[in-house]
């Protein structure tokens, strides 16, 4: 079946399951932050039963697509998300967000587990990327035939939707500093050498996802913001050890602050 098949039949899989009202907004969950998903007023759909979506193969990630209502706002949120280094394929995510796009969402807010490489940014906190840096050097974008692959980047994290998430989050007295984010394909964690090379390139976390979706949410005509969970600082900043197992004990910590920006936001999202 042709990547084209694979959406076509998953959207009307969704629309069979969840009804054919149009999708206002997309969300991407990062580890330990499944629990907004569960939130949703609607359907869960395995993404097991979907053509085109990802295989997940990460613990703490929940593989579903909630289809439903939160805080009044029509979403699609993907419970999990296919890394780079799972199976090599930077482009993992591209079929299930073209389905979302298919389904009439106009923006994405994709979030995720970070180290943090500031001082004043510590494991619990939150940060708004208000741009990236493709330490990796990956592309989903290769291989794509049309000269739709060229796509700028500018203001690949749109201005409007995160100056709305700031004042969420200023209305729900959280702090959400901006920063740069870095893409490191993963699966090992970053040296200490590597740290200090994102630092000196004005890097402000590091994390192993996010970069390529927004590459791909951008490719396909979304707005697109995102925000980072700070679950340790990066190697060679603390004397803390790193790990994944660390990573899911630590995501809950900024989770419940997040989900509270989250839901603020969709408060006044068609106002956008």
């Amino acid at each position: 079946m042709s990547r084209k098949d694979e959406v076509a039949a998953s959207v009307e899989i969704v629309k069979a399951r969840a009804g054919a009202e149009p999708i206002e907004l997309a969300l991407i969950l990062g580890s330990g932050l499944g629990h907004l998903a569960h939130a949703v007023e609607g359907v869960v759909i395995p993404y097991a039963d979907l053509p085109g979506f990802p295989h997940v193969s990460v613990s703490g990630h929940n593989p579903g697509l909630h289809v439903g209502l939160l805080e009044g706002v029509r979403v699609a949120i993907l419970g999990a998300r296919e890394h780079y280094y799972e199976r090599g394929n930077p482009a993992a995510m591209r079929g299930a967000l073209e389905v979302v796009k298919s389904l009439g969402a106009q923006g994405l807010i994709a979030t995720n587990a970070a180290g943090s490489l500031r001082s004043d940014i510590r494991p619990g906190d939150l940060m708004l990327l208000c741009d990236h840096i493709n330490f990796s050097g990956l592309n989903p974008l290769i291989g794509e035939p049309t000269d739709a692959r060229f796509v700028p980047m500018t203001e690949a994290h749109d201005p409007g939707l995160r100056a709305a998430l700031t004042r969420a989050a200023l209305a729900e007295d959280v702090a959400l500093p901006e920063g740069v984010y870095a893409w490191y394909s993963g699966p090992s964690f970053e040296t200490p050498a590597e740290i200090r090379a994102i630092r000196t390139l004005g890097g402000d976390a590091v994390g192993m996802s996010t970069v390529p979706e927004v590459i791909l949410a951008r490719f396909l005509g979304l707005r697109v913001a995102a925000i980072s969970t700070i679950t340790n600082m990066a190697a060679g900043l603390s004397a803390e050890k790193i790990s994944h197992e660390h990573t899911k004990a630590m995501a809950p910590l900024g989770a419940a602050k997040l989900e509270r920006v989250i839901r603020h936001f969709l408060k006044d999202y068609r106002a956008l």
